[in-house]
């Protein structure tokens, strides 16, 4: 998690939170968040990268459509990061 930008820690979140969301719903999510657009060219180059580090798993739900899951190892790295931020924020 400590290698992940920002932005890509709030994706891993965001699919998280959601069932199976495809590409439009995260960024629907993250819009409203940041309350900016989300380019297409800053979204799917990021989703890709959780991708690669085995963060998150990308399927189909038919063929313009991928879906996102988070791995067990992105289960992990989330509860570790809540962990680390616990020692720091008492809310």
């Amino acid at each position: 998690m400590h290698d992940l930008t920002g932005f890509q820690r709030d994706l891993l979140y965001v699919i998280a939170g959601l069932d199976e969301p495809h590409g439009l719903a995260i960024k629907d999510e993250l819009e409203e968040y940041y309350e900016k657009e989300i380019h297409h060219g800053r979204l799917y180059p990021n989703l890709d990268e959780l991708v690669d580090k085995g963060l998150i798993d990308k399927g189909e739900k038919d063929q313009r459509t991928n879906i996102y899951n988070v791995t067990s190892r992105g289960r992990r790295e989330l509860e570790a990061r809540r962990d680390w931020e616990e020692q720091y924020v008492d809310l």
